[in-house]
This record gives C-alpha cells, structure tokens and sequence, in this order.
C-alpha cells in the first residue's frame, strides 16, 4: 500500500499562484492578516524553520516569523486543486481511497513500489506543479507513517523488518491513531515508547483502558492494521462551523446566541444525510479550547432540534470566563 501526500499543500498552492514569493516564508491562515485573532492553516517549510506550524495563533506566528509572507485562506482554489491532484492518481490505474485535501491511499500490484511511488510522484507534479511524497507499508498505518519519514519530496519504505529500528524508541503519539492524551495515560502506565507499547499484554491494557481500545493500541504498536484501502467516494463524518471573535465575549447569553446562530448556519449546510450528536467547541482567555456534545435522542435533519442540541450542549460549560472563539459540529449517523 501507498501513501500519497502534498507537501506543505496550501502554501504549494499559494506559491504556484505567486512564484515571486518562492524561498519566503508564508503563512496562510485566517484572513491573511496577523493583526487579527486566528490561526495557522499552513506554513511553509522556511516558515516552519521559525516554529510557525498548523495551529499557532496568527500573532504569535507573526512574533516568531515578522518576515513572512501573510495569506488568506482559499477555499475553492486548494479544492480544485485537489481534485487535480486526485484525478492524477486515478489515473494511474489502482485503487485510490481519499483522505482529504492533501493525502490518499493507493493499492497496488507489482514488485517494485519505489519505482511505482516515484511514477506517482512524476504524475502529480507534471499535471499541477506541486510536490509529493510518498510512503509505502504492507498496510495502511505503515505507508501513513512512512511518509513522515520521506518528507519533503521523497519516498520512503515501513515493513515489518524495520518497524522497531525506525519507531521502537519513539514515543507512543508517533504513531498514527494516538494523540497526547492518550500518550499521557499510556505515560502514567510506564509505557512511553512504541516498543514498550507493543510488549504490553493486550489483555492488561484492556483491563486498564477498556475491551476494544487497549488491544487496539497494541496492535497499531506492533504495526498490525487491517483495514483495505477502498475506493468508495470520501464522505465527511461531520460538518462543523466556527468563529473567532476580533473582541472577547464576556457576556454568555451573547454566547448562547452565537451558539445559537452557528448551529442554524451548519444545519443549513447539510444536505440529506441525518445528525446524531451535535458538538460545542469554546476556546476561552488565553487559549484554552474545551468541548462538550449531546446525543440527540435519534438521528435527525431537523434545524431546531439541532440548535436546541447546540445550546444543550453549550449548558455543560460551567465555566464562565470570557471566549475567543466558538464552534459547532454535527456529526453524522454512520
């Protein structure tokens, strides 16, 4: 299996748009004006080089680069884009499963899959102009991992036989699938490294973290997935709207009514497909981000039942401190 992914994809896009910008740093991200509350979308690798990375408030991005490049975030062009991209890879001929904007699986037959990764690659750069790299595994955690290791612009190769060389010391949020919180609790554990991970009782792990997650995590340790790549249409699991406020809100029944208004605008987005759990996302002074959702009692399309859920939501915030930014997210029933 395969694992293509655009280097630095937004400011790639940006820079084909602008080649007078290439070898600056560039920062896209909100409306493109770091004066302003928001935050990195993408930074290229010279911005990069300064600490600037996805995430990162505009301003501080702004500190730790003054000579970048600000850009506003553009939807439609990184789209069509993408979808050149993956048209590209189609084309190729084998089974192509879309991550997103910027990344896709591929299966493949034959015996040489550097050459095929360098054809991909090849591929890709004479139909939009923008670079790739390519990781290639006996299945889908290793390629996805892999590719970490051959960016920028290259190729790399994760099997069974170097699996523990490459990522046996390494700690456990190396691996795709575990963030920091899980990290941290597998810490609190003593397992703080991928081999420590994989030496672990399955049937221990379970006992500490529950049936179905603790063999999981042990599992993705020792490099085991099962999943296929499949070509069936990428379909988003959520639909999610969200603001940054220029001006703190301090008053929480103007919260209320953002959240209110946000929930009426991604309920109006959706199409036909039906909600099940709506999900409050506040971002408080300075820049602590918490979350809250609500279960609604069967899955739904209906816009006051969703805003009703939205503000439910909301009432399991106890803290009332004052707020920079707020979302709401729907995820669908699968």
């Amino acid at each position: 299996m395969l694992h293509v992914d655009l280097d630095q994809f937004l400011a790639a896009v940006e820079l084909l748009r602008h080649p007078e910008l290439r070898g600056r740093p560039i920062v896209v991200g909100g409306d493109g004006d770091p004066a302003k509350r928001g935050v990195v979308s993408t930074a290229s690798y010279e911005a990069r080089a300064f600490g600037v990375h996805s995430g990162l408030p505009l301003r501080t991005a702004a500190r730790r680069c003054p000579d970048a490049v600000f850009l506003p975030v553009d939807r439609a062009v990184y789209e069509a884009a993408s979808a050149q991209v993956m048209a590209a890879l189609r084309a190729y001929g084998p089974v192509v499963e879309v991550l997103g904007w910027d990344e896709a699986f591929l299966a493949l037959d034959g015996d040489d899959p550097e050459a095929a990764a360098a054809e991909l690659r090849r591929r890709v750069r004479e139909a939009t102009g923008l670079d790739s790299s390519v990781g290639i595994g006996r299945n889908k955690l290793q390629a996805k991992l892999a590719t970490g290791f051959g960016k920028p612009g290259g190729v790399f190769r994760l099997t069974d036989d170097n699996w523990y060389e490459v990522l046996g010391d390494r700690p456990t949020d190396a691996l795709w699938g575990i963030g920091r919180k899980t990290a941290r609790r597998l810490g609190e554990l003593g397992i703080d490294t991928v081999r420590r991970l994989a030496e672990t009782d399955p049937e221990e792990l379970a006992a500490r973290l529950g049936p179905a997650t603790g063999p999981w995590l042990v599992r993705t340790a020792r490099g085991e997935h099962a999943e296929p790549v499949t070509g069936t249409p990428y379909v988003a699991r959520s639909l999610s709207r969200e603001v940054t406020y220029q001006r703190d809100l301090d008053d929480w029944d103007e919260v209320r009514r953002e959240i209110a208004r946000l929930a009426r605008e991604v309920a109006g987005d959706i199409d036909a497909r039906r909600v099940a759990r709506v999900v409050v996302k506040v971002r408080y002074i300075p820049f602590t981000t918490r979350t809250h959702g609500h279960t609604l009692g069967e899955p739904t399309t209906d816009r006051t039942a969703l805003e009703q859920a939205a503000v439910a939501a909301l009432g399991r915030f106890t803290a009332r401190r004052p707020v920079r930014l707020l979302g709401v997210r729907a995820e669908f029933e699968r």
